[in-house]
C-alpha cells in the first residue's frame, strides 16, 4: 500500500513538474519574441536618432499614409532614405535594424541580392554611373513613430527586394516579403555560378519530381509557367481558390521535402519570429496547405510553383530571361501590413473609439 501511495505521489509530482516546465517554455517563447520586438523598436529608434534633419524627413512617413502599402520590386523611383546616403555609423545602425528581423541566412540573401546589381550592370554593359543598376539604391522607410504603445512599421526596398514590417503593441507582421534574383544563376564573370535563391529552385523541383503521375496530375495547374508571380505587387492578395496537391496526399518522404522547402522561406526571418510564424501555420493546419506547379520540370526551362493555405501564400516564378530570373514572395493572407493586428488594436484601444 505504501508503495502504491509512493508511486502515485511520484506520478503527481512528475506531472506538476512537467506542467510547470511546459508553462515556462511557453512563457519563455513569448518573452523571447517580445524581446525581439523590443530589439527591433530600439534599433529603429537608434537608426532614426542617427539621421540629420534632412535624412529623417526622407526616411519618415505617417503610419496611415498610402505610401506604406506602395510596395514593389522593380527598379523605379522610390521614396525613403537610400543606403547610399548613409555614413558608416548610420549604415551600421541600418544593418542592425535589418538583423533584428532577419536570420543570418536571410541577411546574406539580402546583401547578395543588392550586389547582383553590379553583376547586372556588367552583363548589360552599363557604365558605372548608370543609376538603373545600383547596389545602394535600397531605401529605408519608417512609418509612424517607433513605439511600444502605438502602431508603427518600416520597409527596406529596392530592385528585387521588398521587406515590410508592421508592429502593433508588441505583435509583429512581417509581410509582404519579396526576394528576387536576376540572374538566377550568374553565367559569367567573377561571380560565375552564384545562385542566391538556389534552395528555392532546387527543392521545389525536387518535390514535384518526387510526385507520382497521379499526384502530378493534381499538382500541375498549368502546362506553361506564368511570366510573373500571379499576385505581382498587389496590395491585397486576390486568388479565387486554393489549387494543387494537398499536404495530406503527400507521402512521408515528400512531406519532409515540402517542410524543407517551406522552411527555406520561413527561416529567412530571425529564429523567434520564424518560430512564431511556423506556429501560426501549424495552428491553421498543415493539411490545409497545397503545393501547385506550372511549367517544365527540367533545369533551364520556365517553371513556377506556390504553397497556398488559409493563412499563407508563397509564390516562386522563374520564367523570364530564358528561365534565369527568379521572383519569390511570401504573403500573410490575413495579416499583410499588419491588417488583422491593426483591426484588433483599433477595436480594443479606448483612445481609438
Amino acid at each position: 500500500m505504501k508503495k502504491l501511495i509512493l508511486v502515485a505521489a511520484t506520478l503527481i509530482i512528475a506531472s506538476i513538474v512537467a506542467f510547470r516546465f511546459s508553462s515556462i517554455s511557453t512563457d519563455e517563447n513569448e518573452d523571447q519574441l517580445n524581446l525581439k520586438n523590443a530589439d527591433m523598436l530600439n534599433a529603429a529608434q537608434a537608426f532614426l536618432a542617427s539621421l540629420n534633419t534632412a535624412q529623417a524627413e526622407k526616411a519618415s512617413f505617417d503610419f496611415k499614409t498610402d505610401e506604406r502599402k506602395n510596395w514593389h520590386y522593380i527598379p523605379r523611383e522610390r521614396k525613403g532614405l537610400p543606403f547610399e546616403e548613409l555614413d558608416q555609423s548610420q549604415r551600421e545602425k541600418g544593418i542592425a535594424l535589418l538583423k533584428t528581423a532577419l536570420s543570418t541566412q536571410g541577411y546574406n540573401k539580402v546583401r547578395a541580392i543588392m550586389e547582383l546589381e553590379l553583376v547586372l550592370r556588367e552583363l548589360e554593359g552599363r557604365g558605372p554611373d548608370d543609376r538603373r543598376r545600383h547596389p545602394e539604391l535600397y531605401y529605408f522607410s519608417i512609418f509612424g513613430e517607433p513605439s511600444a504603445k502605438e502602431p508603427w512599421g518600416w520597409r527596406f526596398e529596392g530592385h528585387h527586394l521588398s521587406l515590410n514590417f508592421s508592429a502593433v503593441t508588441g505583435e509583429l507582421s512581417i509581410t509582404p516579403a519579396f526576394m528576387g534574383s536576376n540572374p538566377g544563376k550568374v553565367p559569367s564573370g567573377e561571380k560565375k555560378g552564384l545562385q542566391v535563391l538556389k534552395q528555392e529552385e532546387e527543392l521545389g523541383r525536387k518535390l514535384v519530381k518526387m510526385l507520382d503521375k497521379e499526384q502530378q496530375d493534381i499538382a500541375v495547374i498549368m502546362d506553361e509557367a506564368p511570366n510573373e508571380i500571379v499576385t505581382a505587387a498587389d496590395r491585397k492578395v486576390k486568388l479565387e481558390k486554393i489549387e494543387g496537391l494537398p499536404y495530406s496526399k503527400l507521402t512521408k518522404a515528400q512531406k519532409l521535402v515540402f517542410s524543407e522547402l517551406l522552411n527555406v522561406y520561413i527561416q529567412n526571418m530571425e529564429k523567434d519570429i520564424a518560430h512564431t510564424q511556423m506556429s501560426q501555420i501549424k495552428k491553421a493546419g498543415f493539411d490545409q496547405l497545397h503545393f501547385a506547379w506550372a511549367g517544365s520540370f527540367e533545369v533551364g526551362d520556365a517553371h513556377y510553383y506556390r504553397i497556398h493555405g488559409p493563412t499563407i501564400l508563397i509564390e516562386y516564378d522563374n520564367s523570364q530571361n530564358e528561365a534565369n530570373h527568379i521572383h519569390t514572395v511570401w504573403r500573410d493572407l490575413k495579416n499583410d501590413f499588419g491588417e488583422d493586428l491593426l483591426e484588433k488594436h483599433y477595436k480594443e484601444s479606448d483612445h481609438h473609439h
